[in-house]
């Protein structure tokens, strides 16, 4: 018997530009990013939601509401259960991406979206149980560098998002990338002029 191991268990675009103020602001909220994050499992109705984040139906129901409005998630399928038709949701794309942004609130917005800083709250129990995994790295590249790396991490993200679901625990990724004041080495001076002196004169 085959086995469907398509994460999520619906089609989706793989990148989405997120620009418009309502779709920043949906973004922002802590549960309705929640609810975005656990749809890249699989498409699922307000009540698993709601199940899921131990909340009330009806408060799951509104937000699931203001990210369908938003243009953030959709109806993907579904099923009629007695005499009520269950909607099933899923992301519209998998990889939602902050555009460039014009206005002052809209910036103030995505400010709130670190995912960082959520991480670091997230990540404290492992840290102190020896279970994190964590590496930083600091590198004086140009920005052309910058993007190409950028766009590998997204990659290896969409990777770990898709792999299939078993086990009773679930694990974090999280990767960021941003300027640094970290001080960095001088340029290498060129090796057509003078190299330095021994302190001991020329070797014989």
């Amino acid at each position: 018997m085959s086995v469907n191991q398509q994460i999520p268990d619906y089609d989706l675009d793989e990148l989405l530009v997120v620009t418009a103020p309502e779709q920043l602001r949906s973004l922002a909220d802590p549960l309705r990013a929640t609810l975005l994050e656990l749809l890249l499992e699989r498409a699922a109705t307000v009540g698993e939601m709601a199940q899921a984040v131990d909340r009330p139906k009806s408060s799951v129901a509104y937000h699931v509401n203001m990210l369908v409005n938003a243009g953030l998630l959709r109806v993907v399928r579904t099923r009629r259960v007695r005499a009520i038709e269950e909607r099933y949701y899923g992301r519209v794309a998998r990889t939602l991406y902050v555009g460039v942004l014009n206005r002052p609130e809209d910036k103030q917005v995505v400010a709130a979206v670190n995912g960082l800083a959520e991480a670091t709250a997230e990540s404290a129990a492992a840290h102190a149980a020896d279970e994190l995994r964590c590496t930083l790295v600091h590198a004086r590249i140009p920005i052309e560098e910058v993007r190409n790396f950028w766009a590998q991490v997204q990659e290896l993200a969409r990777r770990f998002a898709q792999i299939p679901r078993a086990g009773d625990q679930v694990y974090g990724f999280v990767a960021g990338l941003y300027p640094t004041d970290a001080p960095t080495l001088p340029d290498r001076a060129s090796e057509d002029g003078p190299g330095p002196s021994s302190p001991h004169g020329p070797a014989s």
